[in-house]
């Protein structure tokens, strides 16, 4: 793909000047490192602040025609099996779309916003995500915001990096979110994100992303990371990559994401089924999976990654999955991986084996997540 028909995010000038190494993901120039590296930024988000550009994410509004946020949160909870009329103002959910057949379409975050919803998708998804909700939610109104982009900024020195801008934010708790002025910009401010550690996300208006960026990157304590290092801190901090730790044939319980399915849609509960896939998820809960997502340490040195094949033995007869994320985390100085596995070999402390290069190399499964988060409760 040619640097010409990929987009670009409204901070892609601020990553040359930087010096950041460009790839394609998901139809966008990202930036996969700066010159310090992906081992430096990863372990500088852990120990600091890091900035993350994840602009090319979706940024949508939900909105019932008749304006009020029940019936804009009835309308999406008949797409996720996720309590969304629970949602208090100002509190944000992770939930997922499922499929007819129980699996699932793409992860996001949702937000009560008062009169209407604020979606957060992702960036391989957004078309499909967009025209599935315009497709199922005809009592709602479903707008992309093109004129925003999404900053990350995550690690123990978040909240102080963002406090010089902003000092209301140490009233905020994991999940909250709130509007935020930040040199004079409209932001939306959630204390969230997908490294492990305490953080943000911050969305802006994109024609002032630039200076604010560059407003957190002048704190010393705050770098900016590219998609290297952020896998290998969410794949340490054990949390999923749509397309390859689920997809459309991945139940939410087989992934270990039941958490996020509130009392109020299971069985028995208030508002339980009414999503699509509802029969294969309710019977997952019910009866537990056949098969787990699970954490994995491979006993060598050698990170073992994604598609590498799982086997109950060290021979070729006894297959068993696959891995669908792995590499070497730097914060656990030692290989890590995630892959599904029949739920009877699922306990911590099984032996598996991963086929690489016609070696079977032994691996561990681990609770996860393999390091412990830092969000503020």
């Amino acid at each position: 793909m040619d640097d010409q028909i990929l987009k670009q995010t409204p901070l892609h000038a601020l990553h040359l000047s930087l010096g950041a190494r460009m790839v394609p993901f998901a139809g966008y120039a990202m930036p996969v490192q700066y010159p310090a590296g992906v081992l430096k930024e990863h372990l500088h988000t852990r120990a600091a602040a890091g900035l993350f550009d994840v602009s090319h994410m979706g940024q949508v509004i939900v909105r019932a025609k008749t304006g009020t946020y029940e019936d804009a949160a009835l309308a999406l909870e008949s797409l996720v099996p996720v309590d969304i009329l629970g949602l208090k103002p100002g509190r944000q959910r992770y939930g997922f779309f499922t499929g007819e057949n129980g699996g699932i379409l793409d992860d996001l975050m949702i937000t009560n916003r008062g009169d209407h919803l604020f979606v957060v998708v992702n960036a391989s998804c957004k078309e499909a995500d967009i025209a599935h909700m315009r497709a199922r939610l005809a009592g709602c109104d479903v707008t992309l915001l093109e004129d925003r982009a999404l900053l990350a900024l995550q690690g123990p020195r978040a909240e102080a990096v963002l406090a010089a801008l902003w000092p209301d934010v140490t009233d905020m708790k994991f999940m909250d979110v709130r509007d935020a002025l930040l040199h004079d910009a409209p932001c939306i401010v959630s204390r969230s994100g997908y490294s492990g550690e305490d953080g943000f996300e911050i969305s802006v208006p994109a024609d002032q992303a630039e200076q604010i960026a560059k407003a957190l990157l002048e704190d010393p304590h705050c770098m900016p990371i590219g998609l290297g290092a952020r896998d290998s801190l969410r794949l340490e901090a054990g949390l999923c990559l749509y397309g390859n730790d689920i997809d459309t044939t991945t139940s939410p319980v087989e992934a270990g994401l039941e958490w996020a399915i509130q009392k109020a849609r299971r069985p028995g509960g208030a508002r339980a089924g009414g999503y699509p896939g509802a029969a294969r998820i309710e019977e997952d809960l019910e009866k537990g999976p056949v098969r787990r997502r699970v954490g994995l340490k491979p006993e060598g040195k050698a990170p073992v990654r994604a598609h590498a094949g799982l086997f109950a033995e060290d021979s070729p007869e006894s297959p068993i999955g696959e891995i669908t994320s792995g590499t070497f985390g730097p914060s656990t100085e030692g290989p890590v991986a995630m892959g599904y596995v029949p739920a009877s070999l699922a306990e911590p402390g099984t032996r598996v084996f991963a086929e690489v290069r016609g070696k079977y190399l032994p691996l561990v499964v681990t609770a996860l997540p393999f390091i412990t988060p830092t969000y503020k409760r």
